[in-house]
C-alpha cells in the first residue's frame, strides 16, 4: 500500500486581541528573492556612485550647495524606524516562546514603524524643497542632478518598503503571517536605513 506523506504540521497559537499569530513554516522564496532585490539595489547604487565619482573630476562645472540640515533628522527618523520594526519581532518571536500576549504588543510598534517611514519621505520632500529655495533644482549642475537621483531613488525603495509593511500589518490583523514574510520585510528596511547612511556619507562628502 502506498503510504502518503503529510506536509510538516503549522504551529499555531490562539488569537489575542483580534491578532492572528505568526507561522512558523514558511517558503524561502520570499527570502531568496530580498537577497536577490537587495543585490540589485546595491548594484545600481555602485555604479550611480562611480558615475559620479568620474563625473566630478572630469569637468570644473560641479557645484557645491548647502547641505539641507533636515536630513540629519530624516536619518534619525529612519533608524529609529529600524529600531521598532526590531521590537515587533522581539515580540512577535516571543509568541514562540509561549507568551501570545506579546502578539497584540507587536501591532503598535509595527505601526510605529510606518508612521516614522512616512515621516521619513516627508521630510525627504522638505529637502526637495529646501534646496528648490535655494534655487537648486535637477538641471542647475551635475552635482544637484546625482543629488535628487540618490534621494529620489532612495525615496521610492523606501515607499516600497512601506507597502511591505502594510502587507505585513495586514496578514498579521486579518490572515496568518509567515514569519518568512516578516523576515524578507525586516531585511529590507534596515537594508534601506543602512543604504542611507552610506548615501548620506558620500552625498556629504561630495555636495
Amino acid at each position: 500500500m502506498a503510504t502518503t506523506l503529510q506536509p510538516p504540521p503549522t504551529t499555531k497559537f490562539p488569537s489575542r486581541g483580534g491578532v492572528r499569530p505568526v507561522r512558523e513554516h514558511g517558503p524561502e522564496v520570499s527570502k531568496t528573492g530580498m537577497w536577490a532585490a537587495m543585490a540589485a539595489i546595491t548594484m545600481t547604487f555602485a555604479a550611480f556612485t562611480s558615475a559620479m565619482v568620474v563625473r566630478e573630476g572630469s569637468a570644473n562645472d560641479w557645484r557645491h550647495f548647502t547641505f539641507p540640515p533636515v536630513l540629519y533628522f530624516n536619518t534619525l527618523v529612519l533608524l529609529t524606524s529600524s529600531f521598532t520594526l526590531q521590537i515587533s519581532r522581539r515580540r512577535l518571536a516571543a509568541v514562540a516562546l509561549g507568551a501570545p500576549q506579546n502578539t497584540k504588543h507587536a501591532l503598535p510598534t509595527l505601526y510605529l514603524t510606518l508612521v516614522l517611514g512616512g515621516i521619513f519621505v516627508v521630510g525627504q520632500y522638505a529637502a526637495w524643497f529646501q534646496l528648490r529655495s535655494q534655487g537648486v533644482y535637477l538641471a542647475s549642475a551635475p552635482s544637484s542632478s546625482f543629488f535628487y537621483v540618490f534621494t529620489v531613488l532612495h525615496a521610492l525603495h523606501v515607499i516600497a518598503g512601506l507597502i511591505g509593511l502594510l502587507v505585513v500589518i495586514t496578514r498579521l490583523r486579518r490572515l496568518t503571517l509567515r514569519s518568512s514574510t516578516l523576515a524578507a520585510t525586516s531585511q529590507y528596511w534596515h537594508f534601506m536605513g543602512a543604504l542611507w547612511i552610506y548615501l548620506l556619507l558620500v552625498l556629504r562628502l561630495k555636495i
